[in-house]
């Protein structure tokens, strides 16, 4: 039998049909891609660069065993556009513990930075001290240390690098005068280790802190979240946070951000912080 052919008007009208779908398919896809984009880049043109890549503008050191502003030894410097901490003007250590403080508090933010260790550790250093630097969160104002203080009143987000062979994690929790809770429990031990990889020589890592005030509090290392707690307070036995307690309210919500210098050479670049909603 002959085949009987459908008219071609039935058939145009089809095809149309079908391509009218498809575009109609096309279009949908496009506009929800443009609005992640969209939203995407939303964020991304939030946040807010803290160092300049030129200078310390913004940026004040305090050194254990010298006033605020002094910048023993050269220890903080802008080269190559990167915040580095050096001790070749040093002959030993000596306990200068140092800190770099931006200049403006924060309660509710997500910070973002690069950071490397580099060469060797400078005589005179403790051990722990080895590839040992940290990002200090709800500090105390840095008007407020003493002289000789060596850390001021924070929870440190610590930064460690391996030695090459041995596993040792980074992002851990310290807690300078102050304690956290941790699965409803209250951490008083001075430092909990993190789940993150070990990063071994010169290499870059990122490092992020998403802080709610005196809520949660994450790190974030190259992306995955290797830590979390909550509730910052201080501690009443300790001598520098006892000062800070205003009328039996322990709870931290705010402070200042700071960068360390604990006797290993170490950098920082691409410093930005995200405001987030109390």
């Amino acid at each position: 039998m002959a085949t009987r052919r459908a008219p071609r008007s039935r058939i145009l009208s089809t095809l149309q049909r079908v391509l009218w779908s498809l575009g109609t398919v096309l279009a949908i896809s496009w506009c929800l891609a443009g609005a992640v984009l969209g939203a995407d880049n939303s964020a991304e043109s939030r946040w807010i660069s803290l160092f300049n890549g030129k200078d310390l503008t913004g940026w004040t050191p305090k050194i254990t065993g010298y006033e605020l502003g002094y910048n023993y030894g050269n220890t903080f410097r802008v080269e190559d556009g990167v915040i580095k901490v050096r001790y070749d003007q040093y002959e030993k250590f000596d306990g200068r513990f140092g800190h770099l403080f931006y200049e403006t508090p924060f309660s509710c933010y997500r910070l973002r930075l690069q950071y490397r260790f580099v060469g060797d550790q400078t005589p005179g250093g403790p051990g722990w001290a080895f590839r040992n630097s940290g990002i200090m969160l709800h500090c105390q104002p840095p008007k407020s240390m003493r002289k000789d203080q060596d850390f001021p009143v924070s929870i440190e987000a610590q930064l460690l690098g391996g030695n090459g062979k041995d596993e040792r994690t980074t992002g851990n929790m310290c807690s300078p005068g102050t304690h956290v809770v941790m699965n409803d429990h209250l951490i008083t031990q001075h430092c909990v280790n993190s789940r993150s990889q070990t990063y071994h020589g010169d290499q870059w890592v990122t490092m992020e802190v998403e802080v709610h005030g005196s809520g949660t509090i994450k790190h974030i290392v190259n992306g995955q979240t290797v830590l979390e707690y909550r509730e910052p307070q201080l501690e009443e036995n300790d001598v520098d946070a006892q000062k800070l307690v205003k009328n039996g309210d322990k709870m931290l919500r705010e402070g200042y951000i700071s960068l360390q210098a604990e006797s290993h050479p170490c950098e920082f670049r691409k410093v930005e912080i995200l405001p987030l909603e109390q």
